[in-house]
């Protein structure tokens, strides 16, 4: 699964010994060579559904991590892009990479759960985040959201349709939340990545009741499964004018 360039299953374990910030401080310089950086054709089909329902001003990238999305947004947003995450390390990647002619961009370490912004976005944009959350930390997370947006603002973001128990992929989902929830039980720091612990249907009731009004958007690039329901969709929150 990993790249010759990727971090080593000892490097992998040391992160995963570590808290979620010092982790992915270790995991920065190499985290664009492994599976965890949002894949290419995601942020393409994600650019593409946005280019529909814009235009947009000024965006923010939650979580940007090495700052794959980040560089997306900008394709978007005609002003300004800013990127916050809590690993310095990852923003110190962020920085590195090239950055094309066009909005202004911003690279801010900051707490999700905290965000140090007035409401000057047009969008909000995160990628593959929410598992670092706790079902509970949700409405707290989606309220800062709310708070930074401007009137009439969106909140993107894609969900891809869950494996089914038939599928490998179930299995190796649930494999990997029950070593964590393990580890969690018995080291200190936690290092919170859950898997499945990202429900749609709730992940819109707590939308809603933080003041959103919620639409979702198939993602065709993905095509569909065999109940003809999209394997990958686009939730879009918009905070009302």
């Amino acid at each position: 699964m990993f790249r010759p360039e990727g971090p080593s299953l000892r490097e992998l374990a040391v992160q995963a010994l570590s808290s979620v910030e010092h982790g992915y401080d270790l995991l920065a310089p190499k985290f664009d060579h492994t599976p965890f950086r949002t894949p290419d054709d995601i942020l393409e089909a994600v650019a593409t559904a946005l280019g529909r329902l814009g235009p947009f001003d000024d965006g923010l990238d939650l979580c940007c991590g090495t700052g794959a999305g980040t560089q997306m947004l900008a394709r978007v947003c005609r002003r300004s892009v800013t990127g916050v995450d809590f690993s310095a390390g990852m923003l110190a990647v962020a920085a590195r990479h090239a950055h094309p002619a066009g909005p202004r961009r911003h690279l801010v370490r900051g707490d999700a759960r905290a965000l140090p912004f007035a409401p000057v976005f047009d969008l909000v944009v995160s990628f593959g985040a929410f598992g670092h959350f706790l079902p509970r930390e949700l409405p707290g997370l989606f309220r800062q959201v709310h708070s930074v947006l401007r009137p009439g603002g969106g909140f993107a973001f894609p969900v891809l349709a869950p494996p089914r128990p038939t599928s490998a992929w179930f299995w190796i989902l649930l494999g990997f939340d029950t070593v964590m929830r393990v580890r969690n039980a018995v080291w200190r720091p936690p290092f919170v990545m859950y898997y499945r612990a990202f429900r749609l249907g709730t992940v819109l009731d707590e939308l809603e009741r933080a003041g959103f009004g919620t639409r979702l958007y198939a993602l065709p690039e993905f095509g569909r499964r065999a109940d003809g329901s999209p394997r990958a969709r686009l939730v879009v929150a918009r905070r009302p004018s």
